[in-house]
């Protein structure tokens, strides 16, 4: 199972990177949407996470990229919230084909848990 990681703070890449392969899975990483959007056309990933607020291209319009070309795939949309905070973004990802959400800073262990269920139980 693979997992591409999109998110334009290096930390947060890493953080997501070694909690996902501490759960057993194979990882690769984009800065932003559209970074993301060409690594999931070269390799395809089964799960997607992708922050919201970034430069270039955001998540939301990545997730709605990725549902159009990808309507099968998993996508965990996660959000410190940029200026108005995460109550705004998350609602609207999840409108627009993300199957869970998280603001940041979240649970580890939660995400990972999620990360299986959607692998797992499709």
């Amino acid at each position: 199972m693979r997992i591409l990681v999109i998110d334009d703070d290096e930390q947060m890449r890493t953080l997501l990177r070694q909690v996902i392969e501490w759960a057993g899975y194979e990882v690769f990483e984009a800065e932003d949407g559209r970074e993301g959007m060409v690594k999931q056309r070269q390799q395809p990933a089964d799960l997607v996470i992708t922050d919201l607020i970034m430069p270039e291209q955001e998540g939301l319009e990545t997730i709605t990229g990725l549902k159009k070309e990808y309507p099968d795939i998993k996508i965990i949309a996660i959000s410190g919230g940029g200026r108005i905070g995460p109550d705004a973004y998350l609602p609207a990802a999840k409108e627009l084909g993300a199957d869970r959400v998280f603001s940041k800073p979240f649970d580890v262990k939660e995400l990972a848990q999620t990360v299986k269920e959607l692998l797992e139980n499709g």
